[in-house]
């Protein structure tokens, strides 16, 4: 099996979780559901669909960063909303953030997430270049 590598950006919030930002097996990246949490752990743009999806996708290429990888490498996301009335605010967060290549996409609505204030948490996967 190909080494399994733990990915973790250096935020001080995300020590009080057991989790990994994500993880790289072989050449594949596995970033789990990022929040609109700022690096000291702070909601960005409570109540503010756009917001909160811009700091997600800035979270996302901040774990792939740890493994050399780029937006550019993202295969397929899944998103979870609170509010699929707000959808098209996260559909033009997630356009900004993938102006080149197109990931496979799938948005799921939920009641409720993590804490109260969030509404759009996203989860991706990165395929790298051969070395």
């Amino acid at each position: 099996m190909p080494e399994r590598i733990e990915l973790n950006p250096d935020w001080p919030w995300a020590s009080k979780f057991r989790i990994a930002q994500g993880v790289r097996v072989g050449n594949t990246v596995y970033v789990s559901g990022q929040v609109a949490f700022d690096r000291q752990g702070n909601v960005v743009g409570v109540n503010d669909m756009a917001a909160q999806s811009r700091q997600v996708f800035e979270n996302i290429r901040a774990v792939l960063a740890e493994a050399g990888a780029s937006m550019d490498d993202v295969v397929k996301i899944t998103a979870y909303v609170t509010d699929i009335n707000r959808y098209a605010d996260y559909a033009a967060a997630r356009s900004e953030a993938f102006p080149n290549n197109l990931p496979a996409s799938a948005t799921v609505a939920t009641p409720a997430l993590v804490n109260p204030d969030l509404l759009v948490e996203v989860e991706a996967i990165a395929e790298l270049g051969g070395e």
